[in-house]
């Protein structure tokens, strides 16, 4: 396996389909610099490089090999026998590993079917000997005809061995044991060797480079993830036991397997407790799972396994390639995006399956339609799992519901056919922590919520507390509010604008509560267009200088009851800076400022104090500023009437310094406007503790601002 690459993209698909060319091409060199000399064989110095670096990158999977031809070479046995073809006794049938570290040797030993003379040569000497054509057509359609057969499986013990000996005696009646070995050139002997019982021993002398795999920790590490599940008991040393203050080894082996996985027995016959136990065996620190979906076809292709959901307490939890994919229960890899659809890869489990096509060395997902099939049938079952749950226990359902959200929206946002099969059991929750289907919250809000242009409103917050008084502010209207707060809420809400007919989501703080639902056209204020200007700047000029952040003040007539001062921060914009942090190319919106509007309540008895106190002591200092201003901005509305009368090229340098000048001087006016009002306002504590109320509302008001706002407020109490 190469580091960290995601064999199931269709990228990697390439990558093999190259790399098999170039093995192809590599070896079809071999063939024409030899042919040129006389010779049309292929020999093992030739090969093993090619093996070396395109079949076998990690050097791990030599340990698989070796006890998966051990426990094949064990099931054979038991095939014959069962089939008639064996008579004697199969006795003893656990693979033994051993280690011996000051002979530098590592043994796999089985009693399986062994091995003639003649099938030595059939099956590990082949490769050298055949004709590389031949070799390569026997094998292109059906990669793992070759798995089980000491073929190039075997050959991947060379990554790691000098030296590799083979010491075997048929299962066949008069068959004589004979020992093979080569040190990886290309020669290798054949003698006759001493071996009174059936079945093949291994002998890997391990290589100078690779002393780590002496280690006892490291073998047991390759064995719990490559053999945890072999259907042949399979031994590594003695087991121990505490004893006169040491560890001391008993008689008993050391089992490092279980035969009959969880996922290999009939779901009829097993127990919830079962299904747990399994899951603390795969993960021993992970808390107990939702639920779980046990697997089992065998048309059009054979599948087993055992997929569970797994509780996510925060980001940290997200964690991909968590399912394991075994063949004939030998572990390939964790990495099945190709076999499972993209939104279950963070599920945990086990996928067994013999039709999943591997590559010769059962390390890269090979491109054939019945991956397709397979991640069709998991997607199917998954969501029959999860609708038969809904319909039998909504109770359980809905309690489950908030760890089961971000799987349920993964799958609705990345594959069009699950949101399909989805929509009748993902459920919304309101503030009220009432769940409800997506067809019932429409007709539950349908009446109230429906806007003047026939638009279907659902409000919604993503954080209780900090919004609770714009929620409360819906409720009285009787309005209902949802509650999102999920990882994906944000992409689901923009899917569910255009799923749902004449529909739109809106944050419960994206608005003043009358125009979050426009059922009419709203008040306009009484305010001149004076009065209107000086009020925005009074706020306006005290409003406090946060990074990355812009104000702006606008002015409505609320009602006496509402509050009077509000901040509300536009949906689109909040959404699309939110929407940055999921997609590509959207970092635009993430760069930009945080824009909120400060909302002026010009029928609340404290704004209308504002702007009385602000005229009473502003009119003396204003009044000639606001008649230099009148005079300006008249004189540039005759120059503009003048000149927009003449083509460009028509008017003077004179005229055009004369509209510049004039356009500054209103600019200098309003300058001196906004400067008045601003000296003022800054020491009017009800402006001040209107804007930090606003703030404060909203969770914006910190550090020296908030200190500052305590103090005024005890100073305002006395």
């Amino acid at each position: 396996m190469t580091d960290a690459s995601p064999f199931w993209h269709t990228f990697c698909e390439d990558m093999v389909n190259r790399m098999n060319r170039t093995i192809i091409k590599q070896l079809n060199k071999h063939i024409n610099i030899m042919a040129q000399k006389g010779n049309i064989g292929v020999t093992t110095e030739n090969i093993f490089p090619v093996i070396k670096k395109f079949l076998y990158s990690d050097h791990d999977i030599f340990l698989r090999e070796m006890v998966s031809n051990a426990v094949d070479a064990t099931q054979k046995l038991k095939t014959l026998a069962a089939q008639g073809d064996f008579k004697g006794e199969i006795g003893d049938t656990t693979v033994r590993v051993t280690l011996d570290k000051e002979a530098g040797t590592l043994t796999i030993s089985d009693h399986g079917i062994g091995m003639t003379e003649e099938e030595i040569d059939k099956y590990i000497n082949q490769i050298a000997f055949s004709g590389v054509t031949d070799f390569l057509d026997k094998y292109k359609e059906n990669a793992n005809a070759i798995i089980g057969h000491f073929g190039l499986g075997f050959y991947s013990s060379f990554m790691v061995a000098s030296k590799v000996e083979i010491i075997t005696k048929s299962y066949r009646e008069g068959s004589k044991a004979v020992k093979w070995s080569c040190d990886g050139s290309p020669a290798f002997e054949i003698e006759d060797a001493d071996k009174a019982e059936r079945g093949s021993d291994i002998v890997l002398h391990i290589a100078d480079d690779c002393k780590e795999f002496l280690e006892k920790n490291k073998i047991e590490e390759l064995l719990n993830k490559y053999c945890k599940f072999m259907a042949v008991p399979v031994a590594f040393g003695k087991k121990t036991e505490w004893k006169d203050g040491k560890n001391v080894e008993t008689d008993e082996d050391n089992i490092i397997n279980g035969v009959e996985p969880l996922w290999t027995k009939t779901p009829s016959t097993l127990k919830d407790e079962d299904y747990k136990n399994f899951y603390r065996t795969l993960y021993p620190m992970q808390d107990e799972p939702l639920f779980w979906i046990h697997l089992n076809v065998d048309f059009p292709f054979n599948l087993t396994g055992i997929l569970y959901f797994p509780r996510i307490k925060n980001n940290i939890d997200m964690q991909r390639n968590k399912i394991q994919l075994y063949c004939n229960q030998v572990f390939v890899t964790d990495q099945v995006e190709g076999i499972v659809p993209e939104f279950l890869t963070l599920l945990h489990g086990v996928i067994d399956s013999p039709d999943i096509p591997l590559n010769v060395s059962r390390s890269y997902l090979q491109s054939d339609s019945n991956v397709k099939k397979i991640a069709t049938y998991i997607t199917k079952k998954v969501a029959d799992r999860l609708s038969s749950i809904f319909k039998e226990n909504r109770k359980e359902y809905e309690e489950k519901w908030d760890d089961l959200k971000i799987f349920i929206n993964y799958g609705m946002l990345s594959q069009e056919d699950f949101y399909d099969r989805a929509k009748d059991f993902a459920l919304f929750k309101d503030v009220d922590g009432k769940y409800f289907t997506f067809e019932e919250y429409k007709t539950l809000i349908k009446d109230n919520q429906t806007d003047k242009d026939g638009n279907l409103v659902y409000l919604y917050a993503n954080n209780k507390e900090e919004q609770y008084s714009y929620i409360e502010a819906a409720k009285n209207k009787g309005y209902s509010v949802l509650m999102m707060d999920g990882q994906l809420d944000t992409p689901m809400v923009n899917m569910l604008e255009q799923k749902l007919e004449k529909s739109r989501f809106t944050r419960v703080d994206a608005d003043i509560i009358d125009r979050l639902i426009v059922k009419e056209d709203a008040k306009k204020t009484d305010l001149t267009d004076e009065q209107t200007a000086n009020l925005s700047q009074v706020f306006r000029s005290q409003m406090p200088k946060l990074e990355k952040t812009e104000f702006f003040v606008e002015i409505q007539a609320l009602g006496e009851a509402n509050q009077p001062v509000l901040i509300t921060q536009n949906e689109y914009m909040r959404r699309m800076k939110a929407m940055s942090q999921f997609q590509a190319g959207m970092n635009f919106y993430g760069q930009m400022p945080n824009s909120y509007n400060i909302v002026l309540n010009s029928d609340h008895e404290l704004v209308k104090k504002v702007l009385a106190d602000a005229e009473q002591h502003t009119a003396e200092a204003l009044k000639p500023v606001l008649a230099e201003l009148k005079g300006q901005e008249a004189r540039l509305a005759v120059l503009h009437q003048s000149q927009d009368k003449k083509k460009p090229e028509e008017i003077t340098q004179e005229e055009k310094d004369d509209l510049q000048n004039t356009q500054k001087a209103v600019s200098d006016e309003k300058q001196k406007r906004d400067n008045i009002i601003a000296d003022y306002a800054k020491d009017n504590n009800i402006v001040h503790q209107l804007i930090d109320l606003a703030l404060l509302q909203n969770g914006m008001l910190k550090g020296a601002a908030l200190d500052a706002f305590l103090k005024r407020s005890v100073s305002m109490i006395k």
